[in-house]
């Protein structure tokens, strides 16, 4: 669906398919005009499913084919698209050798942010008019200008050249729209989250009820991480610095680092100390192949994606009893010798030709296959859903957009790598393993984020906002000036004033 489309959902099914069944009186129910556009958000529980509806973007990051993890990922040195072949995902094979054109990149990547923004749009102006509770108003106003701010973040992030909108579109406007300068888009990104952060919660008491929602503490590490994108290192690090808190230690907010890093991907772990923006993921929303990738999509795809193909134990094998997958994400030769000697390694890859080559295990080989798989989120037979709907497209396991050690190693990025600060977030980071301190600087932070990091989708921005994506990415194809944002989708440029971007 286009950019140009959205907005007629956006106050529209698109906000009650998140909250309403198909229950017989809501199927009977006969709108009066346009209903949804004008009475719709009569009292606070209505204000919450639209505030439902525009968190339901932030599922982007895990729930779909087309999902963050995965794209990114393949972008980076650490991971080839693998899959089933060559033609397995246009998207993320095309993105894996930068051959990714105006006619391969999957439009999602733009439009679903721009769905999510167009929600809060619609919110935001309908929320001031609500008989609720002000204190509770002013809360939803936060999360979904937050939100907003969130999703723009991802656009500039990875197009660059976006349209700016701060209110709802009219469908005979949509068309005349122009791209932004970037720096007015970041703009925007600052004001929204500094807004936000006064009615947030200082943290979530109830994380039954509440999880997942945003904080003054989440919000400022997005808005740490927004400043150091920025190159506004002073104001990164002092943002950073208040989500940290003392490094190893709790912080105000209540973050802490897990004593087990493994325990950070176990599949029912849910919100943990360590989680700062965490996607949940539900194996009971019975998700088909006819729902996939819609509203009430909300497995974690990526974990039937980097599973193995075809993967069995042979008869007494001590191997683990893996589920098995599609074989996306298959890890580069070279993660695997930055990684073999760390401790971090047997959360992280899965070496299935050692245990091949033991005659534990068989699996078909992938496409680009190095015999090394993305343990973080690969499921045992024993996390698949025994519920509704299909299983592989109902795994549990949530994922973190932000979480403390990535802050840490953030704050000491933006503090330049020097100082006895600098020294002691790299240090908690490296203790939480087991690992000694070694010498802060600015080459010990990058590795220690794409070791502590690897495979949860950093690893190309990193690579592209500290500048050494040119000469990392060479030998896969990567075009300084072209490939450090993706070429804005084709059916985007129809008729409308959208410009490519540029060598695209």
């Amino acid at each position: 669906m286009k950019l140009k489309s959205l907005l007629y959902i956006t106050a529209g099914c698109a906000i009650i398919a998140t909250s309403a069944s198909c229950s017989k009186d809501y199927l009977e129910l006969k709108p009066q005009g346009t209903f949804l556009e004008d009475n719709y958000y009569a009292d606070a529980d209505q204000a919450y499913s639209g505030l439902v509806a525009v968190y339901d973007i932030m599922g982007k990051e895990a729930k779909t084919f087309e999902n963050m993890i995965t794209m990114m990922n393949a972008g980076s040195d650490d991971f080839y698209a693998g899959g089933g072949g060559p033609s397995d995902g246009a998207g993320i094979q095309s993105f894996n050798n930068f051959t990714i054109d105006e006619s391969t990149i999957p439009p999602s990547f733009w439009n679903d942010y721009f769905q999510g923004i167009f929600r809060a749009n619609v919110l935001l102006q309908k929320l001031p008019n609500v008989p609720m509770d002000e204190a509770l108003k002013a809360r939803f106003i936060a999360e979904a200008t937050a939100l907003r701010g969130y999703y723009y973040f991802q656009l500039v992030r990875m197009f660059k050249n976006v349209p700016l909108f701060t209110e709802p579109v009219l469908a005979t406007d949509i068309y005349n729209v122009e791209q932004a300068n970037p720096a007015q888009v970041y703009e925007q990104i600052e004001t929204d989250l500094q807004a936000a952060l006064p009615d947030l919660p200082i943290k979530i008491d109830n994380l039954d009820e509440d999880g997942g929602r945003l904080t003054q503490g989440a919000v400022k590490a997005l808005l740490g991480k927004v400043y150091l994108y920025e190159g506004k290192n002073n104001l990164a690090a002092a943002q950073l610095a208040e989500v940290n808190g003392t490094p190893g230690e709790t912080s105000k907010y209540g973050y802490k680092l897990v004593d087990n890093f493994a325990d950070l991907f176990k599949s029912n772990t849910g919100f943990n100390s360590e989680g700062i923006i965490e996607v949940a993921a539900t194996n009971g929303a019975n998700v088909d192949w006819g729902n996939w990738g819609g509203g009430q999509n909300e497995g974690n795809t990526v974990c039937q994606m980097v599973g193995p193909r075809g993967y069995s134990r042979t008869d007494g094998s001590t191997a683990p009893d893996y589920a098995g997958g599609w074989s996306f994400n298959t890890v580069s030769e070279d993660l695997y010798n930055v990684m073999k000697n760390d401790p971090r390694f047997d959360a992280t890859i899965a070496d299935l030709k050692a245990l091949q080559n033991e005659g534990q295990i068989t699996y078909t080989a992938a496409h680009q296959d190095t015999g090394f798989f993305l343990k973080k989120f690969m499921p045992l037979k024993s996390d698949v859903t025994t519920g509704g709907g299909q299983p592989e497209l109902n795994f549990q396991q949530n994922v973190y957009i932000i979480r403390l050690a990535d802050t840490y190693l953030m704050e000491a990025e933006a503090l330049g790598g020097t100082g006895a600060r600098a020294q002691a977030l790299l240090d908690a980071v490296r203790a939480r393993v087991g690992l000694p301190s070694v010498p802060v600087s600015m080459d010990a932070i990058m590795k220690e984020r794409r070791l502590e990091l690897a495979g949860e989708g950093h690893r190309f921005f990193d690579l592209v906002r500290t500048g050494k994506a040119a000469s990392v990415l060479a030998s896969q194809g990567f075009t300084a000036g072209k490939n450090e944002i993706f070429p804005i989708p084709l059916n985007e440029l129809d008729n409308t004033l959208i410009v490519q971007n540029p060598n695209y």
